[in-house]
């Protein structure tokens, strides 16, 4: 057997003992069906963000990065019953599924989605309102991290937890030619000069491939 058999294998071993969840199923199947690029995180991963958030307190969540409101979602189950997740999202088709999705998880009134190119939502956020997060998570265009990370540092608090997606990228973070993975490389650059957080990354491998997160707390 293929080493990457056996990383899906194993991961639909830990999925259906310890991450299933036929709500979160249906939500994947309503992005296929939408013709949403099969990007999300895994299952496994979105629990992680789950108990991670959870584990943290989190009672506002800032996400840059909605797709179909996978992840949104698995966040904004861990949301107390006061708690607030603020998501953006480029692309006005992705947003109007993951409005959907997020009214079916019944979270609407936890969950706002605001369209628009996030390096200009961005800025504004404190101006409507939206500050102090105490949990972000970046999963968008990989070229642009690097300032992702500097507004949520902008959106932060002391303690507050920043993870950041597909940082490992099959390994090729290490030797870039590919501006997605350039981009990754700038972020990772910024975050270890970076003396108001402290961080790390983690590898990962499983049905999406081999890849990682980035973590850190401000401080």
């Amino acid at each position: 057997m293929m080493l990457s058999e056996t990383w899906h294998d194993v991961e639909k071993y830990f999925k259906e003992k310890l991450s299933d969840s036929p709500e979160m199923d249906v939500i994947l199947k309503v992005n296929e069906e939408a013709g949403l690029p099969s990007i999300d995180v895994s299952p496994n991963q979105g629990k992680l963000l789950h108990l991670l958030a959870k584990m943290k307190g989190a009672k506002n969540i800032l996400e840059i990065g909605t797709l179909g409101g996978y992840s949104t979602i698995w966040l904004g189950h861990a949301l107390p019953e006061d708690g607030k997740l603020v998501s953006l999202e480029f692309k006005e088709k992705h947003a109007e599924v993951a409005r959907d999705n997020i009214k079916t998880a019944g979270l609407e009134n936890k969950i706002e989605v605001i369209v628009g190119d996030a390096l200009e939502t961005l800025p504004v956020l404190k101006e409507k309102g939206y500050a102090d997060f105490d949990f972000i998570f970046i999963d968008a265009n990989k070229q642009d991290y690097e300032q992702y990370f500097k507004w949520s540092l902008e959106c932060s608090k002391s303690g507050t937890v920043i993870i950041a997606d597909n940082v490992v990228r099959n390994g090729k973070v290490i030797d870039a030619e590919d501006p997605r993975v350039q981009g990754i490389q700038r972020f990772i650059d910024v975050l270890a000069n970076e003396p108001r957080i402290d961080a790390t990354a983690i590898q990962t491998v499983g049905s999406k491939g081999y890849d990682g997160f980035a973590l850190g707390i401000v401080k």
